[in-house]
């Protein structure tokens, strides 16, 4: 297919994928805010564990939620199941246009480990299924009794995962396959247990058998789960375009901190809207976090690069030389590399001035991370990256 086709429906579907994403998150805020902020008062109907007053749009909404359900259901029941499921659709399809169809570039690093093409997708989509099927046993196990306990296993499963991953894909692969990983897990929540169980209330209902307040338990604590890893899901999904993220030596590592992150500003959020107080603390926490990140991420790459030393000079012909051979057979006019219509993000490295004037995103990509080329794809030595280093870092 051309490769101006491919371009555009890489655009369409990611475009698709915000959205949805955009749709899901939103009303899964929502609902999290409502269920904390609902009040317990005299006067309302049986059943009901509370409810809440809302204004928006010059309109007020008189909101209640019942224990476990009401006595009859109304003629019409809205489902919010479509946006976590397109949300997920989308972004395996994403997955398959860039990651499975680019594998060789954006999926495997023969320095990281050497695999064909097959076996790299074989691994990547087989990790989301047996993935979710070691988080569905957990949650079932008797670790669901106590919420953190839970919580506490099931982070330290991620963290395996982001290092397995780590150890098996790219950089940018890794990142990816574990927000994959996790967007699935969330998904079929909602599509495995969510639904289904809230299905089950439904049909006793219907039948007027009493519903077992167990499956909305159960749902409950998944969808709790969706939301304390919707913040480090987006981080995860965003990390493509920030190579120090992904392309340095402790980015499984820094997945860990992003999910303590992620976890704790949502607590911040989920606590507030209880009306039990402002734990300000989670943001000294996320901050901390953040300072972690950076801190991990100027380790550098998994190789490291020797840095530029006082009065070191280079041949700026060697530097020209390392950058046309290695990249420019896509950052280029007219890319020669099967797929790309255009050179990635509109940055040639074809010319002299061109890569003068594109030195601080070369150390960003190529010194500082290993991002570039993607996979190593072109096999960039590490000397060529020691040159590289004492060219942007001699002030050019």
């Amino acid at each position: 297919m051309d490769p101006l086709v491919w371009e555009w429906i890489n655009f369409a579907v990611r475009w698709l994928h915000v959205v949805t994403a955009i749709a899901w998150i939103g009303s899964s805020f929502y609902f999290i805010h409502l269920d904390a902020s609902l009040t317990k008062r005299e006067g309302l109907p049986a059943g009901v564990s509370g409810d809440a007053w809302q204004v928006h749009g010059g309109g007020f909404y008189h909101m209640m939620k019942y224990t476990v359900a009401p006595v009859a259901l109304p003629e019409k029941l809205t489902w919010f199941k479509w946006e976590s499921y397109a949300t997920w659709m989308s972004g395996f399809f994403l997955l398959c246009v860039l990651y499975y169809r680019g594998a060789d570039l954006f999926l495997i690093d023969p320095a990281v480990m050497e695999m064909p093409v097959w076996a790299a997708i074989a691994v990547s989509a087989g990790s989301l299924v047996v993935g979710w099927y070691v988080y569905d046993r957990l949650c079932r196990s008797s670790l669901a009794d106590s919420d953190l306990r839970l919580a506490l296993v099931g982070f330290a499963f991620l963290v395996a995962a982001a290092f397995v991953f780590a150890h098996l894909f790219s950089g940018r692969g890794a990142m990816l396959q574990v927000g994959a990983l996790i967007g699935t897990i969330m998904a079929a929540n909602v599509f495995l247990v969510i639904i289904p169980n809230q299905k089950i209330v439904v049909g006793d209902l219907l039948a007027g058998r009493t519903p077992d307040p167990a499956y909305g338990r159960t749902a409950k604590q998944r969808s709790l789960h969706n939301n304390y890893l919707t913040l480090p899901v987006v981080f995860l999904m965003l990390s493509n375009h920030y190579p120090t993220s992904f392309g340095t030596r402790y980015n499984w590592v820094i997945v860990a901190v992003v999910i303590v992150m992620g976890a704790v500003i949502r607590h911040f959020f989920n606590s507030r809207h209880a009306g039990r107080g402002s734990p300000w603390w989670t943001w000294a926490v996320a901050a901390a976090g953040g300072g972690l990140v950076v801190w991990l991420a100027s380790a550098g790459p998994r190789e490291a690069v020797a840095s530029a030393t006082a009065g070191s000079t280079v041949d700026f012909a060697a530097v020209e030389e390392v950058v046309i051979s290695r990249c420019s057979m896509c950052h280029a006019a007219t890319p020669v590399w099967d797929g790309i219509a255009a050179p990635p993000r509109g940055v040639r490295l074809d010319t002299a001035d061109e890569i003068r004037r594109h030195a601080d995103p070369i150390r960003l990509q190529a010194v500082l991370s290993d991002a570039m080329p993607p996979g190593n794809i072109t096999g960039i030595t590490a000397d060529e990256r020691r040159l590289l280093s004492m060219w942007t870092g001699q002030g050019r």
